[in-house]
């Protein structure tokens, strides 16, 4: 049976739940989400590739700075809340039963389950969830953490299971930043420095332990039968595998031929071309092999080229807009992606929060108080969007606009190559580990060329890539970064002037904007829904102004491949998920 909380308004007292902004869809008492099934068998095994791209990993402490986190590691850690797959701003019970905000939402305070249980059979107490905070917000920890929590004042332990963080100002969404922690046990590690925890077995709280691994290549995870939260309402028909392993291959071809072959079970395709031609034939016909397009209502992935604009050449935004206007996107999607993508052109693409033509008034009493520090261009001009290609307009038109953009810029092109005013050539390279990249990059390299830019793409080692990540040391890098239905603290790690100067921060572009510093902290304690769209918008309208990306494409559905005749699913759809969480927290293997 799920336990029965009692709800009562989330500013006067303890609630099962916590909601960001509007209602609490579930009850106190409820029995399951929506969107499982409660009555799912348990057993059987699920084989899978990672969704994100990686290829080998070398820890399992996946809140470390250096080194490549085991895929699927998170399954063995639990929070004080968790969230669903319908509601994106609204947080139920999990290691806590409850939940107390009070009027002036300067603190939050949580009362843990008392069957709370990490899995060497120790209970979760107020003293490990300070520790986990206290770690996680420390030096030896990944920065990010820090900047997500650079609000939160302190964890004070008010009792053995009652746990309170103060704030030091009234966001809204801080109690979503602290209640998403994963909790992890002071005996990890036995001691050592937190980023000298690296191979130690993680001691977390989660349905899964690991099982039989071949390191860097393969993990199994094995469900924990005496799972402490196995019967609770926010884990009814949840974690349904015995094994949910995770495979990792070095390239695509043998990713497909692994999968045909039998190798494992689930895959979603990123690749429109291999979709089309490679994931088709006699299994696939057979019902041996499924495929299907499932929609997506999130907010699209942001996926782009980022410009380092801490190399002096990327610094003007002329310089950046004339590099982004050599990209076809049209004559990529026709003839390469079977038309099946739209072009991003906000950082906030498919959403509520993609700003359009000129800023409307909700978005002027947001920019106004920054009118000093922003381009006149914010408040005059419609938000830049990259011109089509589509007859009557070409690519010819976007080069010739690029070139006079350059030479705005200082650069001029002469003895054979694009110069500045000291000779030097503008060189440009593009950096990835993924191969089947260069027939896309090819007709943008191709492009730049006639600009005079001596432009390569560059296909290294994904070891190597992180590390040149990490570091900074790139021109171009691409990356895709999943939508959110709220974005808020975790825009700090990727656009404040503070994690442009941290590295492995996830500010690759470098931004040092003291108006995006304050939008973002804007958004971060917008205090309505109509608040955070009006503060996201004018946020995307400065940065499209900043023009500090190439941006890339996305899509409507998500495109994945199972075996078929081995799992069953919940009739339902979520709203908003990404396709392995759900896969991995809610289908079951028909013959366990």
């Amino acid at each position: 049976m799920g336990v029965s909380l009692v709800c009562v308004s989330t500013h006067l007292g303890a609630a099962h739940a916590y909601a960001q902004f509007g209602d609490i869809k579930y009850p106190a008492g409820f029995q399951h989400f929506d969107w499982v099934n409660p009555d799912a068998p348990k057993g059987g095994e699920l084989a899978l590739i990672p969704s994100w791209r990686v290829a080998y990993f070398d820890k399992y402490n996946p809140f470390t700075l250096k080194g490549t986190a085991a895929p699927g590691i998170g399954l063995l850690f639990d929070s004080l809340l968790t969230g669903n797959f319908d509601e994106p701003t609204t947080y139920y019970g999990l290691l806590a039963e409850d939940v107390a905000v009070p009027p002036d939402r300067l603190s939050v305070t949580f009362r843990l389950n008392p069957t709370a249980r990490f899995h060497d059979g120790k209970p979760v107490l107020a003293s490990d969830v300070k520790y986990s905070f206290d770690t996680l917000n420390g030096p030896l920890a990944y920065p990010g953490w820090r900047q997500s929590f650079a609000d939160v004042k302190e964890a004070v332990v008010v009792s053995e299971r009652v746990i309170r963080f103060n704030f030091k100002t009234p966001a809204l969404e801080l109690p979503l930043v602290v209640g998403g922690m994963p909790v992890f046990s002071p005996a990890w590690g036995q001691g050592k420095p937190f980023d000298k925890v690296v191979t130690d077995i993680p001691i977390g709280s989660g349905p899964y332990r690991i099982g039989p691994v071949s390191f860097g290549k393969d993990i199994t995870y094995v469900r924990d039968p005496d799972y402490w939260a196995k019967d609770l309402n926010v884990r009814r028909g949840q974690y349904n595998f015995d094994r949910v392993i995770y495979r990792m291959y070095k390239d695509d071809t043998a990713k497909t031929e692994a999968f045909k072959a039998g190798e494992f079970d689930y895959i979603q395709v990123s690749t429109a071309r291999a979709w089309a031609r490679t994931y088709v034939g006699k299994k696939f016909d057979s019902g041996e092999l499924v495929r299907r397009e499932i929609p997506s209502h999130n907010a699209g992935t942001f996926s782009a080229w980022y410009l380092n604009t801490r190399r002096s050449k990327f610094a003007d935004p002329h310089v950046r807009e004339a590099i982004a206007l050599a990209r076809d996107f049209e004559w990529l999607n026709r003839r390469l992606f079977y038309s099946s993508y739209k072009r991003t052109q906000s950082w906030f693409p498919s959403s509520d929060f993609e700003a359009r033509g000129l800023p409307g008034p909700d978005e002027l009493a947001v920019l106004e108080p920054l009118r000093s520090q922003l381009k006149p261009e914010v408040f005059t001009q419609s938000v830049p969007v990259f011109p089509s290609t589509d007859p009557p307009n070409s690519l010819r038109d976007n080069l010739r606009r690029a070139r006079e953009l350059l030479t705005e810029a200082g650069w001029t092109y002469r003895d054979g190559a694009l110069r500045n005013a000291k000779g030097e050539p503008f060189t440009l390279e593009f950096l990835d580990s993924q191969s089947d990249l260069e027939r896309i990059m090819t007709p943008y390299l191709q492009a730049l060329t006639k600009l005079g830019i001596q432009a390569t793409f560059r296909v290294v080692d994904f070891a190597l890539l992180e590390r040149r990540f990490a570091t900074y040391d790139f021109d171009a890098a691409s990356l895709n970064i999943p939508g959110t239905e709220a974005p808020g603290a975790d825009l700090r790690d990727r656009l404040s002037r503070s994690a442009a100067n941290t590295e492995e921060s996830s500010n690759f572009a470098g931004i040092r904007d003291p108006a995006v510093d304050r939008l973002v902290e804007l958004v971060i304690a917008a205090k309505t829904r109509p608040e955070l769209v009006s503060r996201l918008r004018a946020l995307d309208r400065v940065l499209r102004h900043g023009y500090y990306v190439v941006p890339e494409w996305y899509s409507n559905t998500f495109r994945i491949a199972y075996r078929g005749g081995k799992f069953e699913q919940p009739k339902e759809l979520p709203l908003y998920y990404q396709p392995e969480d759900w896969v991995v927290s809610t289908w079951w293997a028909i013959h366990p």
